[in-house]
């Protein structure tokens, strides 16, 4: 089973999407499997992360900034320098998890959330949530 959400971002947007996720599995009826949450998009990434502290999310946000600043000197030749920085954030986050499914629930951490990462917004987006290989 294959489920499309779609939103828009603004620029930089940290939105979580566990829910969402822990919804599909539900609607799934799967009972051991696995599900994959996946971004079809080169300028954003899907990243686990605690959910227990609101300021947390500002703190990966600055690092991921940090380390990859928009900067005019990257190589791309087609792209804006947020697209560029946008792609090697991408690159280096990644653009999916995946989790077990037991007793018909996603199997993650208490304090873990899973959340999109916007790099160069405001865009339309859309993830996938596969769930299966497993017992329905």
């Amino acid at each position: 089973m294959v489920k499309e959400i779609d939103f828009t971002t603004k620029q930089d947007d940290f939105l979580e999407i566990t829910e969402k996720v822990k919804e599909v599995v539900r609607q799934s009826g799967m009972d051991e499997g696995t599900c994959i949450v996946y971004c079809p998009h080169t300028t954003a990434s899907i990243v686990v992360a605690s959910r227990m502290d609101p300021k947390g999310f500002d703190d990966i946000c600055d690092e991921v900034k940090r380390l990859i600043p928009t900067r005019v000197d990257f190589k791309h030749q087609l792209d804006t320098p947020s697209d560029a920085s946008g792609h090697v954030k991408s690159a280096l986050l990644g653009v999916s998890v995946s989790f077990i499914i037991s007793k018909g629930e996603l199997i993650i951490g208490s304090s873990q959330g899973i959340f999109f990462m916007e790099f160069d917004g405001p865009r339309k987006r859309k993830v996938f949530i596969h769930v299966g290989g497993g017992i329905a």
